[in-house]
């Protein structure tokens, strides 16, 4: 059986604010190692659950801080950047389950490092009139697929989110939030456990479900007005209010392709210290 696991950082464990998660820094030199410490006890129990063929595509930022010779031999990784799918580049109606690892809250949501994204710029973002996750929009991407979310692991407010935008699967809550910045971590020796035991119970759900191809529409809200003039430049995308955009698309791959390049114009324009 095939499975992909879709790698966050901000959900993983010990992770609580900005240098934990930014290359470069001291604490993401020591927190890419627990993210990798994440991602192999997952593959463990994956393969312990019957899994033959466990891909991993690395989604933080620079996509380039997992180790990959710390990575479990037995997976396969996708790292660095660019992916025309992002997050979710892998995605094929041949897999049996998806992985969505060190998730976490979406923008204007409380969570640990919540954002949608951008890590400050967007306030909100709605999928078809719902407020929209990373973990949402991807799940409704593997929908189209027809491949079902086994597992969603991040702090406690990743997995209430994850609840609703995939009920069946199963949820490992490595940290409780306290604040944008603060939380009640487990340590690694406890995770590692928790993570491969869930990994290894969700496969029984592995296989394919029920392909849902239909039409959607995104809208982003941001933080400040130029943000949203800016994007709205993006042929099909229109500007609803001073900081909202929009945009439909006849499915969730075009969704989701012109969600990137709204994310990526309004990064581009943000100045300095006032955004």
């Amino acid at each position: 059986m095939r499975i992909m696991v879709s790698a966050d950082m901000e959900g993983a464990t010990g992770v609580t604010w900005t240098d934990d998660v930014v290359p470069g820094t001291e604490q993401w030199q020591r927190f890419r190692r627990m993210f990798t410490g994440d991602v192999n006890a997952t593959v463990a129990g994956l393969h312990a659950g019957g899994a033959t063929d466990v891909f991993v595509n690395e989604a933080h930022s620079s996509q380039r801080n997992l180790l990959l010779e710390d990575l479990d031999e037995r997976a396969t990784m996708l790292t660095g950047r660019h992916k025309p799918l992002s997050m979710m580049q892998g995605i094929d109606s041949g897999l049996d389950g998806l992985v969505f690892l060190g998730y976490h809250a979406g923008a204007g949501s409380d969570g640990v490092l919540s954002h949608t994204y951008l890590e400050n710029q967007i306030t909100g973002v709605w999928l078809d009139g719902v407020p929209a996750s990373e973990g949402r929009l991807n799940a409704a991407l593997a929908a189209e697929y027809g491949v079902p979310v086994l597992m969603v692991t991040g702090d406690d407010k990743a997995c209430e989110d994850a609840a609703d935008y995939a009920p069946g699967a199963g949820m490992v809550t490595v940290k409780t939030c306290v604040s944008r910045y603060a939380a009640i971590c487990l340590p690694p020796a406890r995770t590692t456990r928790l993570l491969t035991e869930a990994a290894e119970t969700v496969m029984a759900a592995a296989g394919t479900v029920e392909v849902v191809h239909v039409p959607h529409r995104i809208e982003v809200e941001f933080d400040a007005s130029h943000l949203a003039q800016a994007t709205a430049v993006i042929p099909t995308v229109e500007q609803i209010d001073v900081r909202r955009v929009g945009f439909d698309a006849p499915d969730m791959t075009g969704a989701m392709k012109a969600f990137k390049i709204v994310t990526a114009i309004a990064g581009g324009a943000v100045q300095g210290k006032y955004g």
